[in-house]
């Protein structure tokens, strides 16, 4: 009888395409294989020490261990802002335009469940961070997805996205409210330059839809390439929001915290709803990340050498390898096209023979949607002598096959 009972938004979910790799890497580190893992972004580095020592010393407080602040506490809040006056000349008030939220992934699936009505369409650019399409999912929405374009440098192309995004709202109905942007991108590491937001804006206050932007990577660029804010762009409060997390810049994956800033009735929207659901972060986390934010800066740019660093080890050893692939300017990702000889087999298939004959693991493309199936994403969590000796396996592996 109970099995007639429907989990309709369950259904609607796709299977989870990075399960299966996950589930033969995990056997294979049973079995006792030595298996190098690029598979998720997950930060392998150390929480700069005085983070650390600011949550110990908040944690050592009574007063902090009671519930906190849904929306964040004030000087969090000030922080944030701080943050945007100091990197982008940007002025935010952080009564009415900062939410701090635990992870950025949470505040975005949150913020749909607040303001997504059922049936209203997204627009999210494929290939995608999947929760960028599955939140709308969640929230009884719908998404139309439309084709990434960029070139060999990693560089969008401004023309074609906004061409195709006009035929996707006119061709979609309803039409849609929303649409998601990502740069520096995930998975892709596609970079933009502001010009775009100021399109991007103009083309929504033209077309009435509401921009969420996901500056996640925003910090770790190289080669003189800096992350523009949607908000340096006049008027972009008055339509758009964006996110952040101190997962990558910060190494804080595990912490849990990040922040939504910018229009005042979306960020209203995600406060309340965030005042049904949660208590907010534990108190001490959230004054570790004021010290973070509103701190000495040189950690992040440490952080950020790293990840240049094996970008480039990595490029220069597959590449002898035999795997050419091409230079990203940001992120902490390569996004690699299949060789020559596997393209046909797609993404899914080329990571588990990867996997199980190269011992080197990757997420498939196919992940983050169709429009990346022709890729596989490394990301850059090794050190430079593990992905040297990625590259020695990749390149045994890549001559057997032939």
């Amino acid at each position: 009888m109970f099995d007639e009972i429907r989990f309709n938004t369950i259904e609607r979910l796709p299977n989870y395409v990075f399960a299966e790799v996950n589930a033969i890497k995990m056997a294979a580190r049973r079995a006792g294989e030595d298996i190098i893992d690029f598979s998720m972004g997950n930060p392998e580095g150390r929480t700069p020490q005085h983070i650390v020592d600011k949550l110990c010393e908040s944690a050592q407080k009574d007063k902090t261990h009671g519930y906190s602040a849904s929306a964040g506490i004030y000087k969090l809040r000030l922080a944030i802002c701080n943050w945007y006056k100091r990197k982008y000349g940007v002025n935010l008030d952080p009564e009415t335009e900062a939410v701090a939220v635990m992870g950025s992934k949470e505040g975005f699936v949150h913020l749909a469940q607040a303001v997504v009505n059922p049936g209203d369409v997204a627009v999210v650019p494929d290939p995608a961070y999947p929760i960028h399409t599955q939140a709308f999912l969640f929230a009884g929405g719908s998404v139309a997805k439309m084709p990434l374009k960029y070139n060999e440098k990693f560089e969008l192309d401004e023309n074609k996205f906004f061409e195709d995004l006009e035929h996707t709202i006119h061709a979609s109905s309803p039409r849609p409210k929303y649409v998601v942007v990502n740069f520096p991108h995930n998975p892709t590491t596609v970079t933009v330059q502001k010009s775009f937001y100021e399109r991007l804006v103009a083309m929504s206050k033209q077309e009435r839809f509401y921009i969420i932007s996901d500056i996640a990577y925003a910090d770790l660029t190289f080669d003189g390439y800096k992350t523009p804010s949607i908000f340096e762009v006049e008027g972009a409060k008055d339509v758009a929001v964006e996110c952040y997390t101190l997962s990558k810049s910060y190494n804080m994956a595990g912490w849990r915290v990040g922040f939504m800033c910018g229009n005042k009735r979306l960020c209203a929207a995600l406060k309340k709803i965030k005042s049904w659901v949660d208590y907010g972060m534990f108190t001490p986390i959230q004054v570790s990340a004021t010290i973070a934010l509103d701190g000495d800066q040189s950690c992040v740019d440490e952080i950020c050498k790293i990840y240049e660093k094996r970008r480039d080890v990595m490029l220069e050893a597959f590449e002898n390898a035999g795997w050419k692939m091409n230079k990203p300017s940001s992120s902490m990702f390569i996004w690699a096209k299949l060789p020559a000889n596997f393209s046909h087999m797609g993404s899914l298939e080329f990571s588990k023979q990867l996997l199980t004959k190269a011992q080197v693991a990757v997420s498939p493309g196919i992940g983050f949607g169709e429009g990346g199936n022709d890729y596989v994403r490394f990301a850059l969590i090794e050190n430079e002598n593990r992905i040297r000796q990625a590259a020695r396996n990749v390149k045994k592996f890549l001559k057997e096959a032939q």
